[in-house]
């Protein structure tokens, strides 16, 4: 019997990360072996057990096969003769396919502390390149989803999708197979990505492989909008830099479907519904189809409905009549939840600071975009920077008209 240290534990330990969780694979090892250990067996399909001291997961190594749709369409094997590397083989990613040798099932000490490392994991860790190990890939549709989560979660350390594992993810969406996948799934992984310090990165990898049709359909169709997505993910990113929460968070992206607010920015709008009058509705009605959709926990969809019907009056509280004011504090029930308004005012405060920086990257473009070769060369003097300031000003004004 031989028992490695795998997966995300490896990952962040060479990652200099800190280490929340970790799973071993025990080679060599049967489930009468296991359980006369003192182990538990959880799940009766996978070969899965709870350490008796540690409660940390132990499973045999295995082997898949594809047999149906979805994540869950696969057959399981597991025996003594698998071989680590085998059982390396059916990870999503290389990154995530290294094993570090441990003394026994009762201490994981490392052995050598050499890493296992059949696919190039260690080589993709100093590249920052997010790989498939094989084309097994394409077996299991949650692999789209998980991708774009570690994208999220690495996208500040400077990380990329190799540019075949991207075309795999594009294919995968293609082939209709995401539809397999149980809404409650989609929404483990999308509140993960919510979550992690570029949040951004999880819904533009999604939008631009074509994989928010089936659960977000109606932020799919927002998105095509280009200034508005480019809004949207600044302020998601914002949004993680200040730590906001997983329901503001999620106020935040269903924005995309608010066109009230858009008209009140000047954002072009999205949705083909919304030449309708009652914008507030036809928000409210978006985001519950996402929400019902993608089983989107209810307080984060009442909270994300709750900011798009007060998201004007929130963006201009300083002329808000005294009517005004204690309307919108019944509204979100702060006078039995004072947190409740905070939460409001936080959120649209970092959505000020999304549109508030992407104004001013329109007027520094045009800044730099006029030179001298745009001026009079006969000017001398302070009559040039005269003129270069007028005509920045006149490549902003056409830019903005």
């Amino acid at each position: 019997m031989q028992v490695y240290l795998v997966g995300g534990a490896v990952r962040d330990t060479l990652l200099k990360h800190p280490v929340k969780d970790k799973d071993f694979v025990v080679v060599g090892s049967s489930v009468d072996e296991m359980l006369s250990a003192g182990f538990l067996q959880v799940g009766a399909d996978f070969p899965v057990f709870l350490h008796p001291k540690t409660q940390q997961e132990y499973a045999l190594a295995r082997t898949e096969r594809k047999q149906g749709h979805g994540y869950q369409g696969f057959s399981v094997h597991a025996s003594p003769d698998v071989t680590l590397k085998e059982d390396m083989m059916r990870r999503d990613l290389t990154i995530n396919a290294m094993a570090i040798e441990v003394t026994s099932l009762y201490d994981d000490t490392p052995l050598t502390g050499e890493v296992v490392d059949y696919y190039g994991g260690l080589d993709d860790i100093n590249h920052k390149i997010l790989r498939h190990v094989s084309d097994a890939f394409i077996e299991d549709p949650l692999r789209v989803l998980r991708v774009a989560r570690f994208y999220s979660r690495y996208f500040a350390a400077g990380f990329s999708i190799a540019d075949e594992t991207y075309r795999l993810m594009q294919s995968l969406s293609a082939s209709g197979e995401l539809g397999h996948l149980s809404a409650e799934r989609i929404w483990q992984e999308s509140s993960r990505a919510m979550m992690q310090s570029a949040p951004q990165a999880y819904w533009h990898t999604l939008y631009d492989i074509g994989a928010l049709q089936t659960h977000f359909a109606p932020l799919a169709v927002a998105w095509d909008n280009a200034a508005l997505r480019k809004t949207i993910m600044t302020a998601l990113d914002y949004a993680a830099q200040q730590s906001l929460d997983l329901s503001q968070r999620w106020a935040l992206l269903m924005m995309s479907v608010c066109s009230a607010w858009q008209k009140q920015t000047q954002l072009p709008l999205s949705l083909a519904d919304n030449k309708t009058t009652d914008d507030d509705k036809n928000a409210a009605d978006a985001i519950r189809i996402i929400g019902n959709a993608a089983k989107v926990p209810k307080i984060h969809t009442q909270f994300a409905v709750l900011f798009a019907r007060h998201v004007c009056d929130l963006s201009n509280l300083a002329h808000l009549t005294p009517a005004e004011q204690i309307a919108l504090i019944h509204a979100s029930q702060a006078h039995k939840q004072p947190e409740r308004l905070e939460q409001l005012i936080v959120t649209q405060h970092v959505l000020q600071m999304a549109l508030d920086r992407l104004r001013m990257q329109h007027a520094l473009d045009s800044y730099h975009a006029i030179g001298m070769a745009d001026i009079d060369p006969s000017l001398k003097g302070s009559a040039i920077g005269e003129a270069l300031t007028q005509a920045r000003i006149a490549h902003l004004s056409a830019h903005l008209s």
